[in-house]
């Protein structure tokens, strides 16, 4: 059933894709975030920056 969805949803990008603006806007996300991610395993992403290991925040007692 889902093979069904995903040939429709196929179909329907097929008759209208999407702009030229659109992809270049969807390509800029995707390489940014793959910039953040190299740069943060390279190491020089600032230490203000970093999450803090382990749960954030207070605990709720039960």
């Amino acid at each position: 059933m889902n093979n069904l969805i995903w040939l429709l949803r196929a179909s329907k990008w097929a008759r209208n894709p999407p702009s030229a603006r659109r992809v270049k806007l969807v390509l800029a996300v995707i390489a940014l975030a793959i910039a953040i991610v190299a740069i943060e395993k390279l190491g020089f992403w600032p230490e203000w920056a970093q999450m803090e290991h382990g749960r954030g925040g207070p605990r709720l007692p039960r």
